[in-house]
């Protein structure tokens, strides 16, 4: 039985090492609109961040955005720029930042603030189309930002 308690809190301390150094939506330091230091302080997985940006339920990037790396990902949207090239475009740091709340790096920018939690007028529960409830929390969390930004900084032209 000790043995059992003990892998338990062995895993509890690590859980708790991880989380503790992610950094919450509300203490995200933008600078002129890039965030150079990582959400987690773990690297992002770019194939995880490929399955987001892809996915309709999750980021639906592509919603807005064409990426010729998805093309099979029915129906991209014209209305932001084409994502080819985001890694040569802007550093991981502006990535970061765009990514987490494009508004602090392009202020008219109609793309959604991904990791944020205040500050909406009237802000819905995720794509749902309810409005948000008390828990209200970012779209994506602190890993899937850095998993998106591992895989935008992979598309080179």
């Amino acid at each position: 039985m000790r043995p059992n308690f003990l892998a338990i809190l062995v895993l509890a301390a690590s859980v708790q090492t991880v989380s503790a150094g992610e950094i919450t939506p509300t203490a995200v330091v933008f600078t002129d609109g890039s965030v150079e230091k990582s959400l987690t302080g773990l690297p992002g997985d770019a194939e995880k961040g490929r399955e987001i940006v892809g996915d309709k339920s999750l980021g639906n990037c592509v919603a807005c955005h064409e990426v010729s790396d998805l093309a099979d990902v029915p129906f991209h949207g014209e209305i932001g720029p084409m994502l080819d090239g985001a890694g040569e475009r802007w550093s991981e740091a502006e990535l970061r930042g765009i990514v987490a709340n494009a508004k602090m790096m392009f202020e008219d920018s109609l793309m959604p603030s991904f990791y944020k939690t205040e500050g909406f007028f009237r802000p819905g529960n995720a794509y749902t189309g309810e409005a948000a409830d008390d828990t209200f929390g970012p779209l994506l969390s602190a890993q899937q930002i850095e998993d998106v930004v591992a895989y935008l900084s992979t598309l080179k032209e």
